[in-house]
């Protein structure tokens, strides 16, 4: 019989890429994007889509119902730089969305869920070079406080109530599919764009603020193979540490100055320079190379050549 799977938060940087990774694989009938807005052209027309607000519970327990969905990946989430604007309100969507999601899976309601937590978990306390799975946490953002609750909840669900939620603590994202979603990393993103438009970017951050980084194809296969890896070999119930490269804003410039030579960089720090210096250089993800197989494929060079390739025929 085969599975349907709801993704919340389809519409977003993440879940636009991963909505059509699983329609690919399952199908598109078998996969449901939702999220409180529409979507892309690709993602609309590539199959079924409702409007959803995940907050209410009333309407996300109809649509697991109507679709019989088995399994739901949470991708809806305020990030780290929009909520430190909107603390309230960001607790209350990456919160309240988390609830509703778990007590469903705790009532037998579906089967299996993703819930994405980020390096945003760690704190100015926490070690710098190649962060532990376990150690000082004590996040000091909105953002950064709505993960680490989020993931001592998924612990207690699954200790408690046997629900099989599974996380991963994704770093900055790097993708040319969609555009940044209000995150502290978001620079490595920009810097690309206009690079080509422009031939000139003003960084948000100091050019050697060394930050964990990933290109979202390693991110997407990192999602699709926990959530197929047997429960057995999940032994981290909160989330798994995921990394890929770490490297500055200076570095990332001269990468791109490498193949734009007339490129310029500048630098005008603003408030998500305290985000960033609370956050971890580089981690260590040894767990889940050892659990479920993990293996980063892009570092800065290929996502670099990858980038600069797909922009310029969008620029």
């Amino acid at each position: 019989m085969p599975k349907y799977i709801l993704i919340i938060g389809a519409c977003g940087q993440i879940g636009t890429e991963l909505t059509l990774a699983l329609r690919e694989k399952y199908g598109n009938d078998q996969v449901i994007a939702s999220d409180i807005r529409e979507g892309n052209d690709e993602l609309m027309q590539s199959g079924p889509f409702e409007i959803l607000d995940a907050t209410n519970y009333d309407n996300l327990e109809e649509v697991i119902a109507y679709y019989d969905i088995s399994e739901i990946y949470l991708m809806a989430a305020m990030l780290s730089a929009t909520a430190e604007k909107f603390p309230m309100r960001a607790w209350n969507l990456n919160m309240n969305t988390l609830f509703n999601v778990l007590n469903l899976a705790k009532d037998k309601k579906i089967e299996k869920v993703f819930w994405p937590s980020s390096i945003a978990v760690f704190g100015p306390n926490t070690p710098k070079e190649n962060t532990p799975q376990n150690t000082i946490m004590e996040p000091s953002t909105v953002y950064g406080i709505s993960k680490q609750s989020g993931e001592r909840w998924c612990e207690y669900y699954f200790n408690k109530f046997n629900v099989d939620v599974r996380s991963i603590r994704y770093p900055g994202l790097i993708s040319w599919k969609t555009m940044p979603g209000g995150g502290t990393t978001d620079y490595a993103i920009e810097i690309y764009h206009k690079a080509l438009s422009e031939g000139s970017y003003t960084c948000f951050l100091e050019k050697d603020t060394k930050l964990p980084m990933m290109y979202m194809d390693d991110a997407i296969r990192a999602t699709l193979q926990i959530m197929e890896a047997p429960a057995k070999n999940i032994k981290e119930r909160s989330s798994y540490n995921l990394a890929a490269m770490s490297f500055t804003p200076k570095e990332m410039a001269e990468n791109i100055k490498a193949l734009i030579p007339e490129f310029k960089i500048n630098y005008k720090p603003d408030f998500r320079q305290d985000i960033a210096n609370s956050w971890p250089s580089s981690i260590d993800d040894t767990n889940a190379q050892k659990d479920w197989n993990w293996k980063a494929e892009f570092d800065l060079q290929k996502t670099t050549d990858v980038m600069l390739e797909n922009l310029r025929n969008r620029v």
